[in-house]
């Protein structure tokens, strides 16, 4: 991997980027064995303490010079899937988001599986309940017995907080449909022991989460940042993408919320909990244990699903090599139609540190390490707190980024009562220290800042959009729930995909996507930060180094 930069403190940061390449090497082979120092309830409380140092996998190979099929890479590490652009869809809205939801909740006959870190309990989050109780319904009634199944994986803390919450919100389709509705929470293993009685409610949450949102009905899969709640159904700015009539993927991310699903705490009709049988509790079992079958029930799904891609690839190279195609001809078969040829491919990229995996963390360096010059890199995140493994990149290397980040009105937190109310501050502190580390590399023409600000919004979208050098298009996306910080990377389960595409009416669209957000944005510059409401109180400079990784 060559790096070139100038000379001077940008250097440190490619040496470190490099660094953290060599160290996994070593650290690899220690699995899941330094789990055993969290064995004493006591200990526990290390992470409050001292966090863990970032351990990064070297990347398989170096981008390929060609086009779109650059980044083939990819699919050394997890499935790829090939379809036609025509079954991808962006929206650009929440409302259209919503509306998306129910349409697909109501027309589903096989199967509903959500994921998302929790479900709001307004009238909006109920009207989605009540659309899942009517197709439940229609379905028993067609056949007397329904092959629908549903199934929903939610965050145990951010699902049980309050009297009235996510679970309480879907008992009622339990008890009524108990053999067709499941409904899965996932509980970290890092909260546990003395660490879970201590900490209370809603500052639980910071200890880790299942943070996966994907949505799909059937053969269509939603991929968002988007939670369940009427805040991103109305003014909350996130991104979606639907990709349509995709049984490969949709297969999937079922299996991979199922996978979850099983290691996680299962909602019974009474408002319990229980674990399946024989599967060991998240935390009052043996911490190492399991992890270490989280691990293997997960990588069970994305090494079984790569094997398959794997397989169909090769037969449909080898068809083509013939002249002639028997994936068309299955395709045909089963559709009554032509197979058309892939101009578009979809990479599910998991991060699960708590499970020592780290995939997306991986290709996400390695995108950004391998940023040819003059490449555009669009990043989004709506909450500004980049590990550092990911600014030294930004900082060290050749591609020009423009970061989209919150402003303090629009960050979710603003206004909250208590610490709470705090954390848009600490989050402008951050953003001040990186800014200023751009200004002492004299690096401000190719790294910017901008500050997305929209009266009555809050701002949520996540994301990368990469420009290759010379284009005015973007032919990589990636979509889902990480934000990019700390927590995304070895607190909570992450997932995104990479899109890849060669359509330009799609890459259009793509395009579209990234100028509506970026527009509603105004550039950093010194004066952004000595404006009135920018101002940072003592008491919280001195605090968000001890917890800038728990937000």
């Amino acid at each position: 991997m060559t790096v070139t930069v100038g000379h001077g403190k940008a250097d440190v940061y490619v040496i470190k980027a490099i660094q953290n390449w060599l160290i996994t090497g070593i650290a690899g082979a220690a699995n899941f064995s330094h789990l055993s120092f969290h064995r004493s309830s006591w200990l526990l409380l290390a992470p409050l303490l001292t966090p863990p140092v970032p351990v990064i996998t070297a990347p398989p190979c170096s981008l390929c010079p060609e086009g779109a099929h650059r980044f083939q890479w990819i699919r050394n590490l997890v499935p790829e899937f090939g379809i036609s652009s025509s079954h991808v869809k962006v929206l650009s809205s929440p409302a259209e988001f919503y509306e998306l939801l129910k349409v697909q909740i109501k027309t589903a006959k096989q199967r509903v599986v959500m994921a998302s870190l929790y479900l709001g309990t307004g009238l909006l989050e109920q009207e989605l309940v009540d659309c899942l109780e009517e197709t439940l319904e229609k379905s028993l009634q067609a056949k007397g017995s329904s092959n629908l199944k549903v199934s929903i994986l939610l965050d145990y803390t951010r699902g049980s907080r309050g009297r009235k919450n996510s679970r309480t919100m879907l008992i009622p389709l339990l008890q009524r449909f108990p053999e067709q509705v499941r409904v899965s929470l996932f509980h970290t293993p890092n909260l546990r022991g003395l660490l879970r009685l201590l900490i209370p409610e809603r500052f639980n949450e910071t200890i880790g989460l299942q943070h996966i949102k994907v949505y799909l009905f059937d053969d269509n899969v939603i991929l968002s940042g988007a939670n369940l709640s009427d805040l991103y159904f109305t003014n909350r700015q996130d991104r979606y993408v639907l990709l349509q009539d995709s049984p490969e993927i949709a297969d999937f991310f079922t299996e991979l919320v199922d996978a979850i699903g099983d290691v996680s705490l299962q909602l019974q009709r009474d408002d319990t909990v229980q674990m399946m049988e024989g599967m060991v509790h998240p935390y009052q079992g043996d911490k190492v244990a399991y992890c270490e079958i989280a691990n293997r029930r997960v990588m069970e799904v994305i090494n079984s699903a790569r094997t398959r891609q794997e397989l169909l690839h090769a037969k449909t190279f080898h068809s083509s090599q013939q002249g002639s195609s028997l994936l068309s001809q299955q395709g045909s078969q089963a559709s009554g139609g032509l197979k058309t040829e892939p101009d578009t491919w979809i990479y599910p990229l998991i991060q699960m540190k708590p499970f020592g995996i780290q995939i997306d963390e991986m290709v996400t360096e390695t995108l950004l390490t391998e940023a040819e010059r003059d490449a555009r890199i669009y990043l989004s995140t709506g909450y500004f707190n980049l590990t550092q493994a990911y600014m030294d990149l930004i900082l060290g290397t050749r591609a020009e980024y423009r970061i989209l980040l919150a402003s303090p009105e629009v960050n979710g937190f603003f206004g909250a009562k208590g610490v709470a109310g705090a954390i848009p501050a600490a989050y402008v502190y951050i953003e001040h220290q990186f800014y200023s580390e751009v200004c002492y590399l004299h690096q401000q023409e190719r790294v910017q800042l901008q500050e997305y600000s929209r009266a009555g919004w809050t701002f949520h979208a996540k994301g990368l959009w990469l420009y290759l050098a010379g284009s005015d298009l973007p032919c990589l996306t990636l979509i889902g729930s990480p934000n990019f910080g700390y927590r995304s990377v070895h607190r909570d389960l992450e997932a995104q995909v990479a899109i890849v595409t060669e359509n330009k009416a799609l890459q259009q669209q793509l395009h579209q996507e990234q100028e509506q957000l970026y527009l509603c944005s105004g550039v950093v510059s010194s004066s952004t930060f000595e404006q009135p409401n920018r101002y940072v109180k003592l008491w919280v400079k001195l605090v968000t180094p001890l917890i800038k990784n728990f937000f």
